[in-house]
C-alpha cells in the first residue's frame, strides 16, 4: 500500500477505511471575530435549561465514579416521560452511537444499509466501516420518498435509515408513509426511524413512531437530547427498539458509554418543560419569520420541520459568495456540500439577535448581488 509520501511500511486499516471521507462539523470560529454567532449545527440556541446545567453542577461531585452501565435513572425518565418499556431502551454517546451499535451488530461486509440521497452522514459513516456498503435513493425534491427507499432494498439490505425530520433538508415523511415503507420491508430489515428533531415537528400530518414501534420486531426509533434540551456538548441519545434488538446491542456496548453528568443532565432536563416549551416556541416564531424574510430576497428556502433552514442559491458561486459574506458579518452557517447540495447554506434558528443579523446580512448581500 502506498500513500502521497510513498510506500506504507506500518499497520494497513482494513480495506475501505481510508476511501471513507471523515465527518466534517459545522466550524465554530472565524480569524478575527472573538464572538462569532454560530448557527452552523443546529444547536439549541437558548442552550441548556436551569434544570439540566444544575444536574450537571451537582454531578461534579461524582466524577471520579464510573457511570451507571445500564443508565437506570435516566432509562426510567425516559421510559415514563414517552409512554415506553424501559427494557427496550438503548443509550449511546449521542444517537450517532446508536446508529454505529446497529451497524456494528447487524451489517457484515457485503450488506447493505439504504438511506436517502440526502441522509444524515453518520448513517454512512459507520456502515462504510463495517465494510458493508451504502445504497441512496434519489430525492429529486430534497425528500425521502417511500418507493425510491424501497426499490434499493435487496436481499443484502439489513438496515434503512429515515430522517424525520431530515437535516440538512429540513423535509419530513408522514405517519402514513412510515406506515407504508414498513409495511413493504421484508421483516428481516430493520428500519431506524432518526426523530432528532421532532419536538420541533408541527404539521398536523407528522407523526412519531414510537406507537409504531411498540408491536413491530424490526423497527428502531432513535431522539437525542442535542436538539429541544440543549445538550449537544454532553452528547445523550436513545433508541427505542425491540427487545431482541437491544440485546444484541447491549452485548457489544461499550460498558460505561455515556458520562455522569450527562446521564444526569439528561434525567433533570426530561422535566424541565418550561426550557422546552420556550426552545420550542423560539423555532415556531422564527423559522418562518426567517424563511418569508431570505424568500423575499429571491432566494429559494425549503420548507423545514427543523430547528433550521436551508437556503438554495442560484450557483455554487453564489453560495460560497454568501457564505464568505456573512463570515465578514461574523455569521457562521453551514454549507452542505458534503451532501451534494453544492449551492445550500443550512441556518440554524437562532436567538432573535441572531436572527435578525442574519436577515440583515441577506438583505445586505442580495442588494450587492443586483447591483
Amino acid at each position: 500500500m502506498t500513500d502521497a509520501t510513498g510506500p506504507q511500511t506500518g499497520p494497513c486499516p482494513k480495506p475501505g477505511i481510508l476511501d471513507i471521507a471523515p465527518y466534517v462539523g459545522g466550524k465554530s470560529a472565524i480569524a478575527g471575530i472573538a464572538e462569532p454567532m454560530k448557527l452552523s449545527s443546529n444547536e439549541n440556541a437558548l442552550g441548556a435549561g436551569e434544570k439540566a446545567r444544575e444536574a450537571y453542577a451537582a454531578a461534579l461531585k461524582n466524577i471520579a465514579l464510573y457511570p451507571d452501565g445500564r443508565a437506570a435513572k435516566l432509562r426510567g425518565a425516559v421510559a415514563d416521560a414517552h409512554g415506553l418499556e424501559p427494557e427496550r431502551l438503548i443509550f449511546g454517546n449521542g444517537s450517532d452511537e446508536v446508529f454505529a451499535l446497529l451497524n456494528q451488530a447487524y451489517l457484515t461486509p457485503g450488506d447493505n444499509i439504504v438511506t436517502g440521497q440526502y441522509g444524515f452522514l453518520a448513517y454512512r459513516i459507520s456502515a462504510l466501516g463495517c465494510e458493508a456498503q451504502v445504497k441512496l435513493a434519489p430525492e429529486p425534491g430534497y425528500k425521502a420518498e417511500v418507493d425510491a427507499l424501497l426499490e434499493q432494498v435487496d436481499d443484502r439490505t439489513k438496515i434503512v435509515y429515515v430522517s424525520n425530520p431530515s437535516n440538512p433538508t429540513g423535509s419530513y415523511n408522514t405517519g402514513e408513509e412510515i406506515r407504508r415503507l414498513h409495511a413493504a420491508l421484508p421483516s428481516s430489515v430493520i428500519l431506524v426511524v432518526d426523530e432528532a428533531y421532532a419536538e420541533f415537528v408541527v404539521e398536523a400530518d407528522w407523526e412519531s413512531s414510537f406507537p409504531l414501534a411498540r408491536d413491530a420486531a424490526n423497527i428502531v426509533v432513535t431522539r437525542t437530547f442535542s436538539k429541544i434540551h440543549g445538550l449537544g456538548g454532553l452528547r445523550i441519545g436513545f433508541g427505542y427498539a425491540p427487545l431482541s434488538v437491544a440485546e444484541a446491542v447491549d452485548r457489544i456496548r461499550l460498558p460505561f458509554n455515556v458520562s455522569v453528568p450527562g446521564l444526569d443532565a439528561a434525567t433533570a432536563a426530561l422535566s424541565d418543560e418550561a426550557h422546552q416549551k420556550a426552545s420550542s416556541e423560539l423555532v415556531q416564531t422564527w423559522r418562518p419569520r426567517l424563511t418569508q424574510a431570505i424568500r423575499g430576497f429571491g432566494f429559494e428556502v425549503l420548507p423545514s420541520a427543523g430547528n433550521f433552514v436551508l437556503v438554495l442559491f442560484e450557483d455554487v458561486e453564489a453560495c460560497q459568495t454568501a457564505n464568505a459574506y456573512l463570515n465578514t458579518k461574523g455569521i457562521i452557517v453551514r454549507p452542505v456540500a458534503g451532501y451534494g447540495i453544492h449551492n445550500g447554506l443550512r441556518i440554524t434558528v437562532g436567538t432573535e439577535d441572531q436572527n435578525r443579523a442574519v436577515i440583515d446580512a441577506l438583505s445586505e448581500f442580495a442588494a450587492g448581488s443586483r447591483a
